[in-house]
């Protein structure tokens, strides 16, 4: 039987969530093919050959914006192939269920997937290549597994060359090609605002060391200089994590590597940093979301603005470089804010360490979220929109909801034109000081960036 796994985005890297389940389904007997809609767009013969030809086709929803893409082409499969059974996998598959129901995804698994995935196959195998879901059949209930699994090594055999994915950009303009793997999956934290939670809810799974060894080792052969570590949080087993760091810079002095830590983990674990920097480690992405501790407190991230002061300067005192992501619009965001956040960055002196699109992203309420647990989020929220995957909100002061879409306008325009990170961030510090004045808090003049190198990162924004 041939299987279909297809990818729609995942942040311009080589995807982990068909190259695992890949080798697993092989393994098992299936003739698989991996689509990356990203890299192969569906217009393209051989997409459209590979649709065709498929019994079962799977999606990879590990993200919001890939299950939006996922929504919109699903017409065109259905059109160019009437009779294939379709399903979803990932995170946001089980979040998704009535959505991806509708659409026509019979089967949605999400947790540890490879396995249900198999087991998918083998239950379409048996039944045959049957027709479109009709009336009289019932989807199947959304699968969640937490499985411990005994993973296999990930088949990359079909997805594009590493090469067109993104790269790392060094400070001195050159680029390294980026692969991409995961040591665990899940979290051990309870976030209220992440989509991990509603799957995972507190636990979290590794990837046994050999196996991440052997892919990264294949990678490395297939052309890899740089790995990005895609786990939630490297530091939910931090022995795990530097056995696997060290081994590889033991075998690969030359690799360099990127991860995301939580704030508190990054104090909790202050020990290890001169150690990440020395085996590799380019920059630690870590979401910080706010500088307002009462915002803080309402995501349950579990850190304040002090902790991530505190962890500016240990990644200074190790030359370990800092990536900090945001949410700075929520419905508890004013014009005071939003200027305090930009001032804060600035005065950190992390005005290149941040990408743009961070300054703009707005607070993101999917289905099973932990923050309509909040009487105020539940009351300040619309009804789901099904279209958006969302539940829409507005903030109380409508300026602000103006700045965020000037501001992400303008920002897409300027990178979009080569401009620089700090010149991005000079120009929305600009936009900002003339949307406040007078009605609100001014801005001071900018401080002058401090002599600093630039920072490592890759080419692809960061964003869900």
């Amino acid at each position: 039987m041939n299987v279909l796994l297809i990818s729609t985005y995942e942040l311009g890297r080589q995807p982990f969530g068909l190259a695992s389940p890949a080798a697993w389904l092989r393994e098992a007997g299936f003739d698989v093919r991996c689509l990356d809609l990203d890299k192969q767009p569906l217009n393209q013969p051989g997409a459209e050959a590979a649709v065709r030809a498929a019994d079962a086709i799977a999606f990879f929803l590990p993200m919001h914006t890939a299950t939006r893409i996922a929504l919109r082409v699903l017409p065109r499969v259905r059109a160019l192939n009437a009779k294939a059974r379709l399903a979803g996998y990932g995170l946001y598959a089980p979040m998704n269920e009535p959505a991806l129901h509708a659409a026509g995804l019979e089967t949605l698994i999400g947790g540890e997937f490879e396995t249900e995935l198999v087991a998918w196959a083998q239950r379409t195998a048996s039944a045959g290549n049957g027709s479109v879901q009709g009336p009289d059949q019932s989807p199947e209930k959304s699968i969640v597994s937490l499985d411990r699994l005994t993973f296999r090594v990930p088949d990359r055999a079909g997805l594009p060359p590493l090469q067109h994915y993104a790269k790392l950009k060094l400070p001195d303009g050159s680029e390294r090609v980026a692969g991409y793997t995961e040591a665990s999956r899940g979290c051990k934290h309870l976030c209220r605002h992440c989509p991990v939670v509603p799957v995972y809810n507190g636990h979290f799974r590794v990837v046994q060391r050999a196996v991440v060894l052997e892919d990264v080792r294949r990678q490395v052969a297939a052309g890899a200089q740089h790995i990005t570590f895609g786990d939630a949080d490297f530091f939910n087993g931090p022995a795990h994590a530097m056995e696997i760091v060290r081994a590889l810079h033991r075998e690969f002095p030359a690799l360099s590597y990127d991860v995301t830590i939580k704030v508190e983990h990054l104090l909790q674990h202050a020990a290890l940093l001169a150690d990440l920097r020395a085996t590799g480690c380019a920059f630690v992405t870590t979401a910080v979301e706010s500088f307002d501790d009462h915002v803080l407190e309402l995501l349950e991230k579990g850190h304040t603005r002090a902790d991530f002061e505190r962890v500016v300067g240990l990644a200074r005192d190790a030359a370990l470089p800092l990536a900090p992501t945001f949410i700075p619009f929520t419905p508890w965001t004013t014009l005071s804010s939003y200027t305090e956040f930009l001032s804060a960055l600035a005065d950190l002196g992390l005005r290149e360490n941040v990408s743009p699109v961070q300054l703009a992203i707005r607070l993101l309420i999917p289905s099973g979220s932990r923050l309509l647990e909040l009487q105020e989020v539940r009351e300040l929220v619309g009804p789901f929109d099904a279209a958006a995957l969302l539940y829409p909100w507005l903030n109380p002061d409508a300026r602000v909801d103006a700045l965020q879409r000037e501001v992400e306008a303008m920002i897409a325009q300027r990178m979009q034109n080569g401009a620089s990170r700090g010149d991005v961030f000079a120009a929305v510090w600009q936009r900002t000081q003339r949307v406040c004045e007078p009605k609100g808090p001014a801005l001071r003049e900018l401080p002058p960036l401090v002599a600093r190198a630039a920072i490592p990162y890759l080419t692809e924004p960061w964003y869900c």
